[in-house]
C-alpha cells in the first residue's frame, strides 16, 4: 500500500469514529431532552431524518479546521480547541438548517447538548487513545528501560517530558525535573516531581538511578549551560540538550535530542544581521574566496551561496579540500561554482584567474594559521601571509573589485609569533593598497574559532579518542572564541559596511580558560575528568601568548551600526615607505636570511617581540636547518614564487 493510500485510509478511519460517535450523541441528546430512552416513533423518525444531514456539517467542520490531518497520537489542548472550533461550525450550521427546514421541528437545545456531549465523545476518544499508548506495556524489544531526568521545567522541559510519556512503551521512563527557580520545587508537571535545583544532580541521579539528563531550558545561553556542566560533571548520566523549537511545533521533540556540544558551552545571543545590506553587496556580483576549502572559508562559501550570488570562485591551494566544499555546494545552492587550484603568492596567476572569471567582491581567508608551525617555517609565513595578501590586494585593484576583506586574528596584536607578525603587516599591506584605490578594502579581525581544523578542540577530541592525555600548555591560558557560523555572519556583515582600510574587530564575548574548556570536553565525551582522562600541563609553546588581545594599547575602538562589529582606531605605520619595507622582507624570506627578514619585520611591527627559539633559528647559517631534536623544526628553502 502507497503511503498516500495509508494517509487516506487513516483519515477514513477517523471520519467513520467520528460519525458513529456524533449519531450516538446525537441520540442520546433526544434521550436527555426528551427524558424518552428508547426514544418515541416521532422523536426516532426526527433522529433519522436529521442524523444524515448533522453528520455532514460535522464531518465538513472538522475537515475545514484541519482536524484529520493531526496525528491522533500526539492529541495536545490545542487539537482539542480545534475540535471545539469545528463542533461549534457543525453546531451552528446544523441549527440554522433545522430553523430553516422546520420539518421536523425539534428543539434547539437539542442541538446544544449534542454539542457538549459531541466534544466530550470526540476529544476524549482521541485523548483516551494517546493515553492508552503513553501507559501501555513496555515493548518486549526494550526490555531495559531508560530512566530519564529533565533540566528546566518550563515550555520546553513539559514539552520533553509529554514526548517521553508518549514514548513509554519504548522503554522511556520519565523520572522528574530539575530546576533552579524555587517556585518551581516540589510541583508536579507531567505527573512528575521538582525534585530540586541542577546543584541536586548528583544526588538525585544516584537516588533515582537515572540514566540519561536532558537539557532542556529555552532561554539558556552559554554561561548558564557550561555551570550546569560543571555542576553535572561528577554525575555518571548521558548528558544531552534539546535544541531550539519553533513554539507552533512541538512534535517528535525527542528524536532532535542530542549529546551536547562544546558549542552550546558558547552560545550567545544570535547575530542579528542586516539581510537586506548583505543581499545588496553580494546577490548577483561574481565572489571570489581564497582559502576556500578551509573551516572559515567554506562557511563563507556557504552563507554567501545562500544570498545568491552570480557565482562563487573558490580558490585553494589543496585540491582535496576544494573538491569537498565544492561538492558540498552544489547540493546546496543554485549558483555557478568555479573551483581554482592555485596560490596566493603567484600574482601571474593570479591575474589569470581574475582575468578569466572576473571576480566583483574578494573575500581573503587563505593563511597559514598555526603558530608553532610558523615559528619553525617563519619564511612560509612572510612569503604566504605577506605577500600573498598583497598580490591579492594589487590584482583585485587592477581587474576593478569592488570590494576586498580580509580575514585577521587576535594573534596580530602585539605579536608574540611569526605569525601573528605577518598577519600585522597583512593588515598595514591592506591599509597600504586602499590609498587612493577605488576598492573598498576592510580588514576583520577576530580570535579563535571552534572546530576549526588543527585547532583546540579538535585535538583533544582526538587525544580523548587515543585514551589521553589530554594537553594544556598553562593552567591559566585563555582564549576568545567564536563559532564558526557566527564569526562567518559577522565577516559578511563588516564587509557590507565597507570603508578604505578600515579594521573591523568582532565582540567575542568573555575569553575562556582552555583548562575549563580541557574539563568540558571530557565531560562531553562521557568521561570524568582526571579519572578516566588525564590533564597534562606541557608549557607554552614557541610563538604563544598566556592571554589573546583584540586591540593594542594604543589602539581604541568606535562603534559601528552592527553591534557586534568595532571599527579599531589603528595607529599610524612606523615607517613612511610600507611597500618598500615589505619587499625587504620579502626578498629575505625567499633568500632565507631570517636575521634580515626579523630586521625588516620589526621595523614594519615595533610591538613584536619574538620567541628565543626563533631568535636562535635566525642565528644560523641562511637556508641550513633547524634543531631536528623538534618536530617539524627544518627551514624550507625559498621557493621561486613571481612576486608582483
Amino acid at each position: 500500500m502507497s503511503f498516500g493510500a495509508y494517509i487516506n485510509a487513516y483519515r477514513m478511519r477517523l471520519v467513520a469514529i467520528d460519525a458513529v460517535l456524533s449519531a450516538i450523541t446525537f441520540y442520546a441528546a433526544f434521550s436527555l431532552r426528551t427524558d424518552q430512552y428508547p426514544l418515541g416513533p416521532a422523536w426516532t423518525k426526527a433522529f433519522v431524518y436529521l442524523i444524515g444531514v448533522l453528520i455532514i456539517l460535522r464531518i465538513g467542520a472538522m475537515a475545514s479546521f484541519g482536524v484529520y490531518r493531526f496525528a491522533v497520537r500526539h492529541t495536545s489542548a490545542r487539537d482539542a480547541l480545534s475540535i471545539a472550533g469545528a463542533i461549534v461550525l457543525g453546531t451552528t450550521a446544523f441549527m440554522g438548517f433545522v430553523m430553516i427546514v422546520r420539518r421536523p421541528m425539534i428543539p434547539l437545545s437539542v442541538c446544544v447538548i449534542e454539542a457538549a456531549l459531541a466534544f466530550l465523545a470526540l476529544a476524549g476518544s482521541r485523548l483516551a487513545y494517546r493515553l492508552m499508548l503513553e501507559n501501555g506495556p513496555v515493548r518486549s524489544s526494550r526490555s531495559t528501560k531508560r530512566r530519564i531526568l529533565v533540566i528546566g521545567a518550563g515550555r520546553r522541559g513539559a514539552a520533553i517530558a509529554r514526548e517521553i510519556r508518549e514514548r513509554a512503551r519504548d522503554g522511556l521512563v520519565l523520572v522528574g525535573f530539575l530546576d533552579d527557580d524555587p517556585g518551581k520545587q516540589n510541583q508536579l508537571i507531567q505527573s512528575a516531581p521538582v525534585l530540586g535545583t541542577s546543584y541536586d544532580a548528583l544526588q538525585v541521579v544516584d537516588e533515582h538511578h537515572v540514566d540519561e539528563l536532558i537539557i532542556a531550558i529555552s532561554t539558556a545561553r552559554g554561561h548558564q549551560i557550561r555551570e550546569i556542566t560543571k555542576r553535572c560533571e561528577a554525575v555518571p548520566a548521558r548528558l544531552r540538550i534539546s535544541p531550539g523549537f519553533s513554539e507552533l511545533d512541538e512534535h517528535d521533540l525527542f528524536s532532535n535530542l542530542r549529546d551536547l556540544q562544546v558549542e552550546d558551552l558558547l552560545q550567545r545571543e544570535p547575530v542579528r544581521v542586516n539581510v537586506d545590506e548583505i543581499s545588496g553587496y553580494l546577490a548577483g556580483e561574481a565572489v571570489l574566496i581564497t582559502g576556500a576549502g578551509g573551516s572559515i572559508g567554506g562557511e563563507l562559501a556557504r552563507q554567501i551561496g545562500a544570498v545568491g550570488p552570480a557565482k562563487l570562485i573558490l580558490l585553494g591551494h589543496g585540491e582535496n579540500s576544494i573538491f569537498e566544499i565544492a561538492e558540498d555546494l552544489r547540493e546546496r545552492i543554485s549558483c555557478p561554482i568555479v573551483t581554482v587550484i592555485a596560490d596566493v603568492r603567484d600574482a601571474e596567476r593570479l591575474a589569470q584567474v581574475f582575468g578569466a572569471y572576473h571576480p566583483t567582491v574578494v573575500f581573503h581567508a587563505a593563511a597559514h594559521k598555526h603558530v608553532p608551525l610558523m615559528e619553525q617555517n617563519p619564511q612560509e609565513a612572510i612569503t604566504n601571509n605577506v605577500l600573498g595578501t598583497r598580490n591579492l590586494a594589487r590584482v583585485s585593484k587592477a581587474h576593478g573589485v569592488k570590494r576586498f576583506v580580509m580575514i585577521s586574528t587576535d594573534k596580530a596584536v602585539n605579536p608574540t609569533s611569526i605569525m601573528g607578525a605577518s598577519k600585522r603587516v597583512a593588515e598595514r599591506v591592506i591599509q597600504r593598497e586602499a590609498e587612493g584605490s577605488t576598492t573598498q578594502f576592510a580588514t576583520v579581525r577576530f580570535g579563535n574559532v571552534l572546530g576549526s581544523r588543527g585547532s583546540v578542540v579538535p585535538v583533544m577530541r582526538g587525544q580523548i579518542a587515543r585514551g589521553g592525555p589530554v594537553t594544556v600548555t598553562h593552567p591559566d591560558v585563555t582564549r576568545y572564541f567564536m563559532t564558526i557560523p557566527e564569526a562567518v555572519q559577522l565577516v559578511i556583515q563588516a564587509g557590507a559596511l565597507g570603508g578604505q582600510g578600515i579594521v573591523y574587530v568582532l565582540d567575542m564575548g568573555e575569553p575562556v580558560r582552555i583548562m575549563e574548556l580541557a574539563h568540558n570536553i571530557i565531560r562531553l565525551s562521557g568521561l570524568v575528568p582526571e579519572k578516566d582522562i588525564k590533564i597534562a600541563i606541557t608549557g607554552l609553546r614557541p610563538g604563544e601568548k598566556l592571554t589573546e588581545e583584540l586591540l593594542t594599547s594604543v589602539e581604541a575602538t568606535n562603534m559601528t551600526k552592527h553591534e557586534r562589529i568595532f571599527h579599531a582606531d589603528l595607529s599610524p605605520p612606523p615607517v613612511d615607505d610600507v611597500d618598500e619595507s615589505v619587499d625587504a622582507m620579502i626578498a629575505a624570506a625567499f633568500e632565507g636570511d631570517l636575521v634580515r627578514m626579523l630586521s625588516a619585520l620589526r621595523i614594519l611591527v615595533p610591538r613584536f617581540t619574538s620567541d628565543p627559539q626563533l631568535e636562535a633559528l635566525a642565528r644560523q647559517d641562511p637556508g641550513a636547518p633547524a634543531d631536528t631534536t623538534r618536530e617539524d623544526a627544518s627551514v624550507p628553502a625559498s621557493l621561486p614564487w613571481r612576486a608582483a
